[in-house]
């Protein structure tokens, strides 16, 4: 757009300059005529640049109001994550005949401790036997151990569940099984 100004206003500029020398008053009026296109495009492209400016602009924050009732707004409910269901007092109890299989496994309670004596615990640190745990309980297990039932179980070194903080099954006694079998 620039330089269609500047070649109309060039061009004004000669034709007023042609208009002086020859005293003719045609070539002043077109050299009025083309100074003032240069100047309507020059207003128009200002005009263009500013509309196209305010509509990327970020809209100015709402004026502070007197506060109103909040609108309800439909609330999307999502499915949770296993284990993220919430308060256990929230769930409706199943009725009695409906147990599955897995909830009979699920409903068992975390088994207890082994008590493993000092002796032995230094004997379980050398071994590399497998042992296997579940994923978010914190016992590790012998694989006959019946506590297991159908869970998913992943395969460990003794060695290296007890560094990483699970403790032994009372039910299964992997520790004395294990100390029992390597001596």
């Amino acid at each position: 757009m620039l330089y269609i100004v500047l070649v109309l206003v060039l061009a004004a500029l000669g034709l007023l300059v042609t208009a002086l020398i020859t005293a003719s008053s045609l070539w002043a009026w077109v050299s009025i005529g083309l100074s003032v296109l240069a100047g309507l495009i020059l207003v128009a492209d200002w005009l263009r640049r500013r509309r196209r400016a305010a509509a990327s602009a970020v809209p100015p924050a709402p004026a502070v109001t007197a506060p109103e009732e909040p609108a309800e707004e439909e609330q999307t409910t999502l499915i949770p994550a296993s284990g993220d269901l919430g308060d256990p007092a929230d769930t409706p109890e199943p009725p009695a005949g409906d147990a599955s299989p897995e909830d009979e496994t699920t409903a068992d309670p975390e088994p207890e401790v082994e008590e493993t004596p000092e002796a032995d615990v230094a004997v379980l640190a050398d071994l590399e036997d497998e042992v296997v745990v579940v994923d978010e309980h914190p016992r590790y297990h012998l694989r006959t151990c019946p506590w297991l039932g159908t869970r998913d179980t992943i395969p460990i070194g003794v060695g290296e569940a007890r560094q990483l903080g699970f403790t032994p099954c009372a039910r299964c006694t992997p520790n004395a099984t294990l100390v029992a079998a390597h001596r």
